[in-house]
């Protein structure tokens, strides 16, 4: 295969406790990262989601936004008692929602950060997961909307002064979801009631085309939903989450995997070969194909097609995560949260596993733009220990490592896929250098010692070098403390290996032994 170069316009946004700081992006020539924008303080910092703007808030009142080309400061918005801020997804808008006393106050306003200027303001009591933010864009900020009782209102994106300019009437909406790209189509959750049961229904976003709805599915027993569109907005896949499962089978109630798509071909459960709960799911960056972690543990993971055809079987594992890199070649499936961090890299296009490892403590995950490397994270205040983070090749092989004292935040910049290509042909050696996790660089923890299990090259031996030694198999803790207590009884030591003085008892016993055996003998024959 050919070795394609590799890009040098990734760049890393790191956030601590002094501020954020911008790193440059894997490869790193000297074995670290260098530093683009030294610490700026702050108390949260976001990406949009094109990767041009980035929105940092200072304080409770000042929000600064960069440009993320020169990494300079272009705008400051003073929004006293600010309580959360969003940036569209092409850095256009900056949504703000303050404290208020009053309905009177418009606590929601809507910035342009071209000059700095409102162009829309409205009240909103409280501020929710599902209310928030409360205009919703598509990604490509060609549909903008927002969730209002019984209804959904739309606006024109080009200019917020026309107020809402076309009203889609959903009895009982309680939650939507607008298509990607293109944003031509929007979600709408209605939750049961009075005997009726719970329904997602597909409208198109156009007014002229919205006289009822292009697919609808209903269902019982549902709690909440999770609605995850794919590029190009052709199909739409909803987790249905139960509180309680009549089963008894799992604690945490049950769930469903359902598949919605736009033409009406499809609506209806996705067929999963194992029961259990969903545990995570992703579509392929093309829309072509999705993946899901399902089942109780050990659970499984599959690769649909876009018609609900099993493409590939990833295995069973103790896996409740699954990222997808954005060329679509590579797949990470890994157990995080609860779970101890194993990780299983697959390459796609070849159906075949590459390499595993292990990240404990993970508390973020995401693969590169390029496609290219994976970052996980250990970060406070989800974890007060072990805090750092970690890059590995796309077979598992661990790249770099860095700890902190404390971390708040780790993020890639988005890019443009367009950007990189096709990288097919990535050369497979590029995961053969691995950096040995006790020499690697910043604080090490009893938490991240364990070297983790990867696909490397292994260099050949020589006088000059030696093989290393065969790792130890692995033993669960209460055999380690069985033989520590062993070793401390009958002298011995807790690795398996002989101390001198047990060494010296072990040598009297078998000359002990065969004496006996010699006396027998000799007693036998004189009889």
């Amino acid at each position: 295969m050919a070795v394609v170069e590799p890009s040098s316009s990734l760049d890393i946004l790191v956030r601590e406790p002094e501020g954020f700081a911008i790193w440059n992006g894997p490869p790193f020539p000297s074995g670290q990262p260098g530093i683009k924008l030294d610490r700026v303080p702050c108390t949260s910092a976001k990406f949009s989601e094109d990767g041009s703007k980035l929105m940092v808030t200072k304080s409770d009142s000042i929000i600064s936004i960069f440009d993320c080309k020169t990494l300079k400061e272009i705008r400051s918005f003073n929004v006293p008692n600010v309580l959360a801020a969003v940036i569209s997804p092409r850095g256009t808008y900056l949504q703000t929602f303050q404290k208020c006393s009053s309905p009177q106050d418009k606590n929601v306003v809507l910035w342009k950060i071209e000059n700095g200027e409102y162009v829309y303001q409205l009240f909103q009591k409280n501020m929710t997961k599902v209310t928030w933010p409360s205009v919703r864009f598509s990604s490509d900020e060609t549909v903008a909307c927002r969730l209002a009782t019984n209804e959904i209102q739309f606006f024109d994106p080009r200019d917020f002064s026309k107020g809402f300019v076309n009203r889609l009437r959903v009895p009982a909406i309680a939650a939507l979801e607008l298509s990607k790209a293109p944003g031509s189509y929007v979600a709408a959750f209605v939750p049961e009631s009075k005997g009726m049961p719970a329904s997602v229904q597909i409208y198109a976003c156009g007014k002229d085309l919205q006289s009822q709805a292009v697919a609808r599915r209903s269902f019982f027993r549902c709690s909440t939903v999770q609605l995850s569109w794919n590029s190009g907005s052709t199909g739409l896949l909803v987790v249905v989450q139960s509180d309680v499962d009549k089963t008894n089978q799992s604690y945490y109630g049950e769930s469903k995997l359902n598949y919605l798509t736009t033409d009406g071909t499809h609506e209806g459960l996705v067929p999963l070969r194992k029961e259990g709960p969903i545990h995570d799911v992703q579509w392929s960056y093309s829309g072509k194909e999705f993946a899901v972690v399902y089942g109780f543990m050990p659970a499984m993971a599959t690769v649909f097609d876009k018609k609900c055809n099993p493409l590939l079987e990833l295995g069973t594992g103790p896996y409740n995560t699954i990222r997808w890199n954005p060329l679509g070649n590579f797949i990470c499936l890994a157990g995080f949260g609860n779970l101890p961090g194993d990780m299983a890299f697959w390459d796609y296009k070849e159906k075949k596993q590459l390499g595993t490892t292990r990240a404990e403590l993970s508390v973020t995950s995401e693969w590169s733009p390029d496609g290219r490397y994976f970052m996980t994270a250990t970060t406070a205040p989800r974890l007060q220990v072990d805090n750092g983070v970690k890059i590995f090749h796309h077979n598992g092989s661990l790249y770099f490592k860095k700890m902190f004292d404390r971390l708040y935040q780790v993020d890639w910049k988005p890019e443009s896929v367009e950007k990189f290509g096709d990288i097919e042909d990535l050369v497979k050696a590029v995961g053969s250098v691995k950096i040995d996790e006790a020499k690697a660089p910043g604080k090490g923890s009893k938490a991240t010692q364990a070297i983790p299990k990867a696909t490397q090259a292994v260099p050949k031996a020589t006088p000059a070098n030696p093989p290393a030694a065969k790792p130890a198999a692995y033993r669960p803790p209460h055999a380690k403390v069985a033989a520590a207590v062993q070793a401390e009884l009958f002298g011995g030591s807790s690795s398996g290996e002989l101390s001198k003085n047990a060494l010296k008892n072990k040598k009297k016993r078998e000359k002990q032994r065969e004496k006996k055996q010699t006396e027998g003998a000799s007693g036998t024959g004189g009889s």
